[in-house]
């Protein structure tokens, strides 16, 4: 039998070298990714630009981009990289050294193979941890699911075809498509 990983702290994660590869401390244990294929990241560049410009123009607080430590549980060594997240004006105070709390949205874009952890597992922290929306863009199928979360739940499921608005409770104003924001 294998002996289990040394559990870190998420004070010698915050020591640990910068890096560019996804890395997360779930719940003590550390866990990196491989760095993303070019087509994941024009996905994750194209999403950020989409987005920045609609929260910008609307003054609604700010969209930030992978690699950013969101400590969701500093005290239990949760620490995540979502690739995109979007922080509102009033939750602007959880942005210090790191995002300490939950950002108003998440979004993940999954590749064929998941960057880090699965995605049930991650979903389930978001909810947890109070982010209010998670959409998870499908890179092989070319659309997007929109899951909205309260009190520790997903409450609703929705997914949008690659033509189709994108629906948003976060940011109600957002009717983009996959198709518009994706063009290269």
């Amino acid at each position: 039998m294998a002996a289990a990983p040394r559990l870190m702290t998420a004070e010698e994660y915050f020591r640990t070298p910068e890096t560019l590869l996804p890395a997360e401390l779930a719940f003590g244990v550390l866990r990196v990714g491989d760095a993303p294929t070019p087509r994941h990241q024009s996905m994750v560049a194209n999403l950020f630009r989409a987005l920045d410009a609609h929260v910008r123009e609307r003054r609604l607080g700010r969209v930030w981009l992978s690699p950013l430590d969101v400590v969701l549980d500093e005290a239990r060594a949760l620490i995540v990289q979502p690739e995109l997240l979007f922080i509102s004006n009033d939750r602007a105070w959880i942005v210090g050294d790191r995002v300490r709390g939950a950002p108003d949205l998440v979004i993940e874009v999954r590749s064929p193979n998941p960057r880090i952890g699965r995605t049930e597992e991650r979903v389930a922290w978001f909810a947890a941890y109070g982010v209010r929306e998670c959409w998870l863009v499908h890179q092989e199928r070319k659309d997007i699911t929109v899951l909205s979360l309260s009190q520790g739940a997903m409450v609703d499921q929705r997914t949008m075809a690659v033509r189709d608005p994108i629906s948003s409770r976060v940011l109600p104003d957002f009717t983009a498509s996959l198709d518009e924001i994706l063009v290269e």
